[in-house]
């Protein structure tokens, strides 16, 4: 197998720039226009990898021409998508990929079959020679692995059906591109067009070779080293230390004829159970994500405008040509393996763009006159432009399904056959569940209302019990039995709901004791306007727990932990009922607050007992030992 070129995209005569420029001025080019537009178009709702494109194509040659050499730029930051495939294998270990093999060997593989074939059969009827159309419809089979994994994790969608059914696609061509490039010298007039069996079996048994020692590495000499490193407890040192692994890998893949990002993949994924999963991830991603935004960049630097210029029609028939026979491919192929319309549509849209993998295929059927550089250039500016048109497609396919959604009706559940239960909890999201779990282990009933149906079918799944319905509503309160409750735990999650519903009851109720869940202080504050009898912060109580921890960690025993927070509460749930008079009183607000302070203060120093020791300020208390973390040292006395 020949060794991959360098990547070189053409730019149109009188776009190159002139002068040369070092490679610190290109990096903080990069790095403003990324600055300038990325975040435009994400507050913009489109995605911040057409903010890329767009950096890239305003310093390209087709517009400011700052940056000539699109070729280079391209060929250093594919290592952005070398390590993307590394964190996606250490996300996946060997069994869940095992789990992957009927999309990745069956929807992958047929995939890049079909869509291969429908392009090339197009390529061919369009005046191409057969061996061009098979490199073409090859090459154009291929998705953009970046790109695509890029959308998938800004829109929160790796781990859905369809996002699964992509990663499987795209780690198909992956391996695919492997013989793609191994048909070129049969493929390419300058050879004889007959296969070397010798030539071949040495090309598979290298790139063999190259995995059973990635494999071996990974599994065993890899997890030594790091182990090693990590014992010296120097950061850097653990950095170098990842980055030597990937690229190290990739380039051993590369000189075996194989992907550099398949050969990440598979390092990843044999570290994925390892003890540094976590740190080698937390090292690799800003790597990654500074090198995938580079190859977006330089991806936007590659769009030929003169040739869109001066082939308008021919360009855009192309595109909507590829993205259309793609689509619809993956569309069908998505639906037969068992996919719904919806996520079917989803995934038609996001992998029907050529991918990076072109640029390679492309330019070496060029150099090797499968293809003629005309030809060539016009192939890739039809990839680039794909590319470019993908977070368009997979946002309009987004807003058309949420508008065509059908709303789902409400589901029927039992009406309330016991009325007799003391406790109401409205609400049943985080709080209301951890009251009601105490309250089932210790054997009182209770009767549950929730407004999200969504959240009703996932505890009801769980044999809870729980009935839909805005405990808002006065008829549902009456079914629910609210003139038999005693207590009415109000957890729901709105602020403003919460207020209505505790207006009603105690005006309604004087009787039931209501006890609410509030968002902060000012919400605290309004409830205890209506007259709600207790109110409880979300944040109050376990803040309160840390505090008491770090008590701990700092060497106070656990006597005056608890009691430092004990005074804490006591004090400011005071300080609450006090401010709570001046509420709308700013500046007495901040008197009362600055004057609490101080009281706070002298009270901590103040405090003592007989049998416990005072609190002491932090300087007081000695740094605690590895012994004093099984046994905490009292505070000396004063």
């Amino acid at each position: 197998m020949p060794p991959l070129p360098t990547l070189s995209l053409t730019a149109p005569d009188g776009l190159r720039g002139e002068g040369s420029m070092s490679g610190l001025e290109e990096a903080f080019l990069f790095m403003v226009a990324a600055l300038l537009t990325v975040p435009v178009f994400k507050r913009l709702g489109l995605g911040s990898v057409l903010g890329y494109l767009t950096a890239g194509l305003l310093l390209g040659p087709a517009v400011l021409a700052l940056v000539p050499d699109v070729g280079a730029v391209l060929h250093f930051s594919e290592l952005g998508v070398v390590f993307l495939l590394f964190l996606i294998g250490l996300e996946l270990r060997p069994a869940r990929l095992w789990a992957l093999r009927r999309p990745v060997f069956g929807l992958g593989g047929l995939q890049v079959l079909l869509c291969g074939a429908a392009l090339g059969g197009i390529g061919f009827a369009l005046g191409l020679k057969w061996q061009a159309a098979v490199v073409a419809g090859g090459a154009l089979a291929l998705s953009s692995t970046a790109f695509c994994l890029q959308i998938l994790a800004e829109r929160g969608h790796l781990r859905t059906g369809y996002g699964r059914n992509a990663f499987s696609i795209l780690l198909f061509q992956d391996v695919a591109v492997v013989p793609l490039l191994a048909l070129m010298p049969i493929l390419s007039p300058k050879g004889n067009g007959v296969f070397n069996w010798e030539t071949a079996l040495h090309d598979a048994g290298r790139a063999v070779a190259v995995i059973i020692a990635v494999i071996v590495l990974g599994r065993w000499v890899v997890r030594w080293v790091f182990r090693i490193v990590l014992a010296t407890r120097i950061p850097e040192l653990f950095t170098a230390a990842a980055l030597a692994l990937v690229i190290g890998v990739s380039l051993l893949m590369d000189e075996a004829g194989l992907s550099m990002a398949l050969g990440a993949f598979l390092a990843g994924m044999l570290l994925a159970d390892s003890e540094c999963r976590l740190e080698l991830e937390a090292t690799i991603e800003p790597f990654k994500g500074l090198l995938l935004g580079l190859f977006f960049i330089a991806v936007g630097m590659s769009v030929n405008l003169h040739l869109i210029l001066t082939k308008p029609l021919i360009v855009a028939g192309l595109v909507a040509t590829l993205l259309a026979v793609k689509g619809v491919v993956v569309f069908t192929l998505a639906r037969m393996f068992g996919a719904t319309s919806r996520s079917a549509a989803s995934l038609a849209t996001l992998v029907p763009q050529g991918g990076e993998f072109a640029f390679v295929v492309f330019t070496l059927a060029v150099s090797e006159g499968v293809l003629s550089k005309q030809t060539g250039q016009l192939l890739l500016l039809v990839v680039t432009l794909s590319m470019a048109m993908t977070p368009i497609l997979v946002g309009l396919n987004a807003l058309i399904q949420d508008k065509t959604q059908p709303k789902r009706r409400p589901p029927a559940y039992e009406t309330f056959e016991d009325r007799e239960n003391r406790v109401i909890i409205a609400g049943f999201g985080r709080v209301g569940q951890i009251v009601a779990r105490t309250l089932r282990m210790a054997g009182i009933p209770f009767t549950a209302i929730e407004s999200n149906f969504e959240q009703i079918e996932f505890v009801r799944r769980r044999g809870t019990v729980v009935h839909y319905g805005d405990p808002s509503q006065p008829a549902l309160l009456r079914a629910a039995g609210i003139e038999q409750a005693e207590v009415l735990v109000i957890a729901v999650e709105d602020p403003d709901q919460a207020l209505t519903l505790a207006e009603y009851v105690l005006r309604r109720y004087p009787t039931v004791r209501v006890l609410a869940r509030a968002r902060d202080r000012q919400h605290a504050y309004r409830l205890m306007e209506k007259g709600v009898y207790k109110v409880f912060r979300e944040t109050f109580a376990s803040s309160l727990e840390i505090a008491e921890e770090v008590f701990r960690d700092l060497g106070y025993s656990d006597g005056v932990a608890r009691r430092a927070v004990r005074l804490f509460r006591r004090h400011d749930e005071g300080l609450m009922q006090e401010q709570y008079k001046i509420r709308h009183d700013e500046e007495a607000l901040i008197a009362s607050a600055r004057v609490a302070a101080e009281e706070l203060r002298t009270l901590f120093e103040q405090d003592a007992t007989p049998t416990a020791a005072p609190l002491l300020p932090p300087h007081a208390v000695p740094k605690p030992t590895s012994a004093s973390r099984d046994l905490p040292p009292e505070a000396p006395a004063a």
